[in-house]
């Protein structure tokens, strides 16, 4: 009788907008599925990472993964993708990281794109990857100058805003929202009197230091936006933006 193969099924998406507009993780874990059964594999773990680029290795069920079928006996034969940018969009890390797993035994198999192991095919899936890798860059190059541009229009790019502010709807471009920000009332007089504490002090002594205002701040029960008390680093922030603005 042939013992089937163990399969460890790796599925990632970069954002959650990814999720919506590309290959989502329930789509991907139904083709995986499908996949095993129809080759016999057993699937023996999958390793879901939500919200993670594959343009480098910080990513907690990849490490996780990469170190399970590098232990010593790894409790899978085989690591499944839906395609090789879900594993790495860097092409020499992609290699690096198939052939750390091949000197334990553990291959990686992609459901779209599959391969032999003969040199034609790994030389196919390091083209694949080096595309990849280009794809990614021009992404990224593309969605920075978008962000500048929207940046130059006076738009606002982020999503949580700046202590003091507010995010409103500023214009409708099709079906989306542009988006602006604005002084928000219930917060603008803490950072007027955070300011003022560091160039004026309370009145009973020079300008006052970043410690001190935030103790001042905790002392009178002024609470940030969310709550809590104010520490060290969430003054200086609001006091460095400032500089940052002047010298924009």
């Amino acid at each position: 009788m042939t013992v089937p193969l163990r399969a460890a099924f790796y599925l990632r998406v970069s954002t959650a907008r990814q999720a919506e507009h590309d290959v989502s993780i329930p789509d991907q874990k139904r083709q995986g599925e499908a996949y095993c059964a129809a080759r016999g594999y057993e699937l023996v773990e999958t390793y879901v990472e939500p919200g993670a680029s594959a343009t480098n290795d910080r990513r907690p069920e990849f490490l996780r993964m990469i170190e399970a079928g590098t232990s010593k006996p790894a409790p899978f034969d085989i690591v499944i993708v839906h395609s090789f940018s879900r594993f790495f969009r860097d092409h020499f890390e992609l290699e690096f990281y198939v052939r750390k797993l091949a000197k334990n035994g553990v291959r990686l198999v992609s459901i779209t794109q599959e391969m032999g192991e003969d040199p034609m095919h790994v030389m196919m899936r390091q083209i694949m990857a080096l595309f990849d890798e280009y794809q990614s860059k021009e992404n990224a190059k593309h969605v920075l100058r978008a962000l500048k541009e929207n940046a130059r229009q006076g738009f606002w790019n982020g999503s949580l805003p700046p202590i003091g502010y507010r995010i409103v709807a500023a214009e409708q471009r099709g079906a989306k929202v542009k988006k602006k920000l604005e002084i928000d009332p219930l917060h603008a007089d803490t950072v007027r009197l955070i300011y003022r504490l560091a160039l004026e002090g309370d009145g009973t002594s020079g300008p006052t230091g970043v410690k001190n205002i935030a103790a001042y701040l905790n002392q009178h029960r002024i609470f940030t936006r969310d709550g809590g008390r104010w520490g060290i680093g969430q003054v200086h922030r609001i006091l460095n933006a400032a500089d940052l603005y002047r010298s924009a």
